[in-house]
């Protein structure tokens, strides 16, 4: 069947070329797509704007309308920068630039000083020029990065004002970490076993930070107001460990705290399991996928345990409100020492593995595991595939779990109450075992 004569002209109108160049190729139909993302750009710019002006009771030049035009010609002025001369768009460009200050000198004669909506003006039409240029997803994803700090103006300002002096200097000390130290650290190794890598290393104590940074962060924003789980669970992101020492030792001063602080502890530790995954997903993909699956189903056991907890004991409504497992915002000591634990356990685990075999690499990561399991995990990874093998690498990580487990089932029965004795019993008695039946299906299958 023939097309009609319609079609047709519909099918040249969409492949007809605007542009040809070498540098830039633009058809009549992806000039309608791009004209469009343009003009969605700016109604979404300048709802926000218009609808936060009303709300604020303010009078400005900049509304729908105006970030839509902003953008429009931001997208029309690609055209003109490849069809007739660069030029063009940079002169467009400073007339905007021209017309937004004229606009900030008229709002600032009326006492508003602020800057964002001009800002925010010249950026909608350079993400109209983006969507024109065929960068379609990145303006739009930085759309709507403009949109919520727009719409985020008021949650901010509460967010600043509770900022302590301590909290901002923690925050430069690990930008300083971030960008004037670590980037200039050699990526060689070194030493016996040539398991030195300064790199590596101010890496896991940059991730290290990052992770008590933000565990504070979020501890302090959300609070523990939501209920004692999800301060566990935010608190296992910092430490399941000083979580269990702290809650075990609030159970004993207060024993109808045993229940919430129980649900503390197990969701605390139910997310030693993400970080495992998170740590080999980083340090060694293969080992990653290899555990995957085990790790989720001792996430979904942990997870079943804590909310069972929960909901058992739910009569019990109290919850501790404080946040002292996290009294610093920034700990590069505690950091620092964890590096240095990073670094024995990978000379422990390579020594081990030398003189004793496979036997020795279990052993090691057993007593790795007492005192932390994000060490030996970065560790093992590390090693996999060069002095230990996938599956041995799978056990050793599963064995430093389950140490770890018992550690804090040790010290949740000696510091807590009778009552919480028995919750982790019965809690952790679920995990561990199930660990445990892992471990030895890998070994006997």
């Amino acid at each position: 069947m023939k097309k009609s004569s319609n079609h047709l002209h519909l099918d040249f109108f969409m492949d007809q070329l605007l542009i040809d160049t070498e540098q830039f190729t633009l058809s009549s139909w992806e000039f309608f797509v791009r004209l469009l993302v343009s003009i969605g750009i700016g109604i979404v710019i300048g709802l926000e704007r218009q609808y936060s002006a009303m709300k604020e009771h303010t009078d400005g030049y900049f509304g729908i309308r105006t970030f839509t035009f902003y953008s429009l010609l931001g997208c029309v002025s690609v055209l003109f920068y490849f069809l007739f001369s660069p030029w063009i768009y940079i002169a467009l460009f400073l007339g905007m630039v021209i017309l937004t200050a004229v606009a900030y000198w008229q709002t600032a004669l009326k006492g508003d000083r602020g800057l964002t909506t001009e800002v925010t003006a010249l950026l909608t039409f350079v993400l109209g020029s983006m969507a024109a240029y065929g960068l379609i997803s990145f303006s739009l994803m930085l759309t709507v990065i403009v949109t919520v700090l727009l719409s985020s103006k008021f949650k901010i300002k509460t967010f600043v004002g509770k900022i302590t002096a301590e909290e901002l200097y923690a925050f430069i000390r690990f930008v300083v970490l971030a960008l004037l130290i670590f980037p200039f650290l050699p990526d060689k190794n070194y030493g016996p076993y040539e398991v030195l890598n300064p790199r590596e290393i101010g890496w896991v104590v940059l991730l290290t930070s990052a992770l008590g940074f933000s565990g504070y962060i979020l501890i302090k924003t959300l609070g523990n107001h939501r209920g004692i789980l999800l301060g566990g669970l935010l608190g296992g992101l910092v430490s399941s460990t000083s979580i269990t020492w702290v809650y075990a030792k609030k159970s004993k001063a207060d024993p109808s705290l045993s229940a919430s602080c129980a649900t503390a502890i197990l969701g605390a530790s139910s997310i030693l399991f993400i970080r495992v995954g998170v740590w080999t997903a980083l340090f060694h993909a293969p080992l990653f996928r290899s555990l995957a699956v085990y790790l989720f189903l001792l996430l979904l056991t942990a997870l079943g345990v804590t909310f069972y907890t929960h909901l058992k004991e739910k009569k019990l409504a109290t919850t501790p409100t404080d946040t002292t497992t996290l009294s610093k915002p920034l700990d590069l000591i505690s950091a620092l020492v964890f590096g240095g634990i990073y670094v024995l356990i990978l000379f422990a685990v390579s020594y081990a593995n030398d003189y004793f075999g496979d036997k020795g690499t279990l052993l090691s990561s057993a007593l790795a595991g007492i005192s932390d399991i994000d060490a030996v995990s970065i560790s093992i990874a590390k090693l996999t595939g060069i002095s230990i093998s996938l599956p041995l690498a799978e056990v050793a990580i599963l064995i430093a779990c389950l140490s770890n487990t018992l550690v804090k089932l040790g010290l949740g029965c000696y510091l807590g109450s009778p009552q919480l004795r028995t919750l982790l019993i019965r809690g952790y008695g679920f995990s561990g075992g199930c660990c445990l039946l892992i471990i030895l299906l890998i070994l006997f299958s």
